[in-house]
C-alpha cells in the first residue's frame, strides 16, 4: 500500500531520489530517466484516454496499461533483484501474454496496410501515437540500461516495453474508425 501524507520532501533538492532499495542517485540516472519516460508515456495515455470512452473494450485496454506501467516504473526503480526484493513488484509474462492478446484482438478489425501511418487522425489516435513514440523513447532508455553490466533490467519488463508500441500503434488505428479514417504516408507527395 502507497500511503503519501506529504508530497513535497525537500531530499530531492541537492537534485538527487531515492531509487526503490533507498540508494540515493542523481535526478539524471539513466534508470530514473528509464522509468521517468514510463511516466510521460503514462501520461500520454491518460490524454489519450479522454478520446476513448465511446470505445469501452480500447478504454478498459489502456486503463490496464497505466496500471501496468506503474508495475514497470517499480520494477525498474529496484536496480538489483537480490536487494530490498521482499514485496517488490516486477512485469510479469502473463503481462506480456495479455498485451499481445490485446493487439491481436485489435488488430482483427483492421485492414493491412499499404503505407505507412502518419500520426494523426482523430484526437485518441493522435494521443495513442504520441504516447508510441514517447514509449519508443523509453524502450531505448531502457536498453541502454539493460546493456550496462552493472545494471539490471528485467527480461519481461524489456519485452513488455517493446509490446507496448506495437500495441500504441494498432490502437492508433483502431481509433481511426478502425483504421478507416487512418492519415497515410505518399512518399514523395511534395517534391
Amino acid at each position: 500500500m502507497v500511503v503519501l501524507n506529504k508530497i513535497y520532501t525537500r531530499t530531492g533538492d541537492d537534485g538527487t531520489t531515492a531509487l526503490g532499495s533507498g540508494q540515493r542517485v542523481l535526478k539524471s540516472d539513466l534508470r530514473v530517466e528509464a522509468y521517468g519516460t514510463l511516466d510521460e508515456t503514462n501520461a500520454a495515455i491518460g490524454l489519450a484516454r479522454l478520446h476513448t470512452q465511446h470505445e469501452p473494450t480500447l478504454e478498459a485496454m489502456l486503463g490496464r496499461i497505466q496500471n501496468d506501467l506503474f508495475d514497470l516504473g517499480a520494477d525498474l526503480c529496484f536496480p538489483d533483484e537480490s536487494k530490498d526484493a521482499r514485496g517488490r513488484l516486477s512485469v510479469s509474462d502473463a503481462q506480456v501474454d495479455r498485451l499481445e492478446s490485446e493487439i491481436d484482438e485489435l488488430n482483427r478489425a483492421l485492414q493491412p496496410l499499404r503505407s505507412f501511418v502518419l500520426p494523426g487522425g482523430s484526437p485518441a489516435a493522435s494521443f495513442l501515437h504520441l504516447a508510441r513514440t514517447v514509449s519508443r523513447r523509453a524502450e531505448r532508455l531502457m536498453v541502454e540500461l539493460a546493456a550496462r553490466p552493472s545494471e539490471r533490467v528485467g527480461d519481461a519488463a524489456l519485452r513488455y516495453i517493446n509490446r507496448l508500441s506495437d500495441f500504441l500503434f494498432v490502437a492508433g488505428r483502431y481509433a481511426n474508425d478502425k483504421g478507416e479514417a487512418d492519415v497515410l504516408w505518399v512518399p514523395g507527395q511534395n517534391r
